[in-house]
């Protein structure tokens, strides 16, 4: 699902973010990448939703080159990928419902499956109250949960997601968890950079360590098999359409 070969990201004058990194990653599996802030991880997510070009070296996903992506093609990627990002980037003058649609309107879903998938998202994160709240008016961590909602909305091949219980408490931090893990039930694949390593400790999932940009821990090719028995909450079909 995906592969980095050899990948360095410098920005000017001289900052090295990524430094030689080689990793894949079987879809279906669940990859954390942890490290302290400033590792490069945040790079690496950036790089694989390509809003980021290496410096040197490949990246691809779903066996596309993205150097050598057509804007069209590259677009149509985009639709796959499903990002929750550590700022949020939500637009605080549209509702909650609005910018979770955001994710499906580029695909053209029809509007009664967004309300749909809107509405089932926002309950599996207790957030049913806040469909038509302003985002401004949100709590960090309720925005942080908004961001997810929308990654997972378009129902993505892969999630990246940055930092994703950064503002919650242990409680929402397993709802989603649980989440997250219900959709790589079904076929999701999932990379989680993180601090937090409640989220990671007891898995059987890989988990890469950055350290200045470069891989300092960790299985950087995964086995045969995705492994997942560290899911086991009982599947809620409410999760999604």
């Amino acid at each position: 699902m995906v592969d980095l070969v050899k990948v360095s990201k410098t920005y000017l004058p001289d900052i090295t973010a990524i430094s030689d990194v080689s990793l894949s990653v079987n879809k279906g599996e669940i990859l954390f990448l942890t490290g302290k802030s400033g590792a490069g991880k945040t790079t690496l997510l950036r790089l694989l939703s390509r809003i980021e070009k290496p410096t040197k070296g490949v990246v691809e996903v779903a066996g596309c080159d993205l150097s050598k992506l057509a804007p069209g093609k590259l677009q149509k990627l985009r639709r796959s990928i499903g990002v929750a990002y550590q700022d949020f980037k939500l637009l605080e003058d549209r509702t909650v419902a609005q910018n979770i649609a955001i994710a499906m309107e580029v695909s053209y879903t029809r509007a009664s499956v967004m309300k749909m998938r809107t509405k089932k998202l926002l309950k599996e994160l207790d957030l049913s109250s806040k469909y038509d709240t302003l985002a401004s008016e949100l709590s960090r961590g309720e925005q942080q949960r908004v961001t997810i909602a929308r990654a997972l909305s378009g129902n993505p091949d892969l999630i990246l997601a940055d930092e994703p219980t950064g503002n919650l408490d242990n409680e929402t931090t397993a709802m989603v968890m649980d989440l997250f893990k219900y959709y790589n039930r079904r076929g999701t694949t999932l990379l989680i950079a993180t601090h937090d390593e409640s989220i990671y400790r007891d898995s059987d999932h890989r988990v890469i360590e950055l350290k200045e940009g470069s891989i300092i821990n960790g299985n950087t090719f995964p086995d045969d098999t995705v492994n997942d028995t560290a899911f086991t909450p009982e599947e809620n079909d409410s999760a999604a359409e």
